[in-house]
């Protein structure tokens, strides 16, 4: 059976943003969405619509491959370089209260549970999730490459 390690992330990631907009109500944009920036190393808020779902979908993935894991690495790994001109750049994390806010949304949707110290973890009904979708797209990816099928 097929898992998320199987998939290309940009495949799964969008699937997945697709799966949780369509399939979990407790996963929802809150109201300051359009306003905010997704880090102090970014100039604007994203331009995408989705974009909630997307990082929602990414935060998922990540936990699933790299769980148990917490906010401070999750915030490392959605930082970037922030641009000071002409003096060199320097490394700022992602911003937080996106990450804990999805992450809410993920455990009040039963994907995500926290483990005490040691962060967030996939629950057994997220794995179930993540594992049906893999197979899902692998069998497309399939119908489209079939070379893919000795895999």
């Amino acid at each position: 059976m097929p898992t998320p390690y199987d998939i290309p992330a940009s495949v799964f990631i969008k699937r997945l943003a697709h799966y949780l907009r369509e399939n979990v109500d407790e996963v929802t944009p809150p109201p300051w969405v359009a306003l905010v920036k997704t880090g102090a190393h970014v100039e604007k808020a994203p331009q995408s619509s989705d974009w909630w779902f997307t990082r929602c979908a990414s935060i998922l993935r990540k936990i699933y491959m790299e769980g148990p894991i917490g906010v401070e690495r999750l915030r490392s790994d959605y930082g970037g370089r922030l641009s000071r001109g002409a003096k060199p750049e320097h490394r700022r994390k992602g911003g937080g209260t996106i990450l804990r806010k999805a992450l809410q949304q993920l455990e009040t949707a039963g994907l995500v549970e926290t483990l005490k110290n040691r962060g967030r973890a996939v629950t057994k009904d997220g794995r179930h999730t993540l594992d049906r979708l893999a197979g899902e797209i692998k069998e497309d990816l399939e119908k489209k490459l079939p070379e893919l099928k000795k895999y």
